[in-house]
């Protein structure tokens, strides 16, 4: 479904990103790990169409997607969904607010995003806390109000930025479970970026292993998991 070819981004000074070629098969749940500062979210932001590449190209279903812009770009977008690990929520708004904003930005009538909003509050389990304000939620219960707003426009794609690293474990296991019931009754495809393990093996089908903005390994989780290649991923695997 993604397929990036020799993409490269440079900050300044910094070379986050060297010449990355991957293969996102689509409905898959793709991980890409790797210690801080190895390029990961600055990957994900080009692969999300976030930021252009210096050099390279993005393909979605065999269609170039970097070198869009104005509305199609926009179009484009709005087939993807994103969350973070600091949820990224408007303070503002309660919950249900929070899941509407993407809709009314799209232009929806107040009565398609109500029941709209109903449909995604009960689909991340937390149709009790509508009104809800951010304050009066825990971290688990505010990570459900983002990804519910993540899937509001039916994305074809669900990026995961550090999502769980904000977590405690146990919430943690069961927000990977939630990704993994919504990745099976949405038929989503899945790409994850962390750099704990666990959540490689937890939910993962493909893993790429990221370091000084070069991917040097990948394979599934269990091949890397059993017989690491590379320092690297040796590192990540015994940590």
């Amino acid at each position: 479904m993604i397929s990036l070819k020799g993409i490269s981004k440079r900050y300044g000074e910094v070379q986050a990103v060297r010449k990355v070629d991957i293969a996102v098969p689509p409905g898959s749940i793709y991980g890409i790990i790797g210690k801080s500062g190895a390029g990961k979210s600055s990957l994900l932001r080009v692969m999300s169409l976030l930021e252009t590449p210096d050099t390279g190209e993005v393909y979605y279903h065999n269609e170039r997607v970097d070198t869009l812009t104005g509305p199609a770009l926009l179009e484009r977008r709005r087939k993807m969904g994103m969350i973070f690990q600091n949820f990224n929520l408007l303070a503002s708004r309660d919950a249900a607010g929070n899941i509407a904003y993407p809709l009314e930005i799209a232009g929806l009538h107040k009565k398609q995003i109500d029941r709209r909003v109903d449909e995604l509050l009960e689909m991340v389990q937390i149709r009790d806390k509508r009104k809800a304000r951010l304050r009066d939620l825990s971290g688990g219960q505010k990570q459900r109000v983002a990804i519910a707003r993540a899937l509001a426009a039916n994305p074809e794609v669900l990026f995961c930025d550090e999502a769980t690293s904000a977590l405690d474990p146990q919430t943690t296991r069961s927000i990977l479970s939630l990704i993994r019931e919504l990745h099976d009754a949405l038929n989503l495809t899945v790409v994850l970026i962390t750099h704990q393990m666990l959540v490689i093996r937890s939910i993962c089908d493909t893993v790429a292993v990221m370091d000084e903005g070069l991917i040097v390994e990948g394979g599934s989780v269990d091949a890397v998991f059993n017989k690491p290649q590379t320092a690297a991923a040796k590192e990540l695997v015994h940590v």
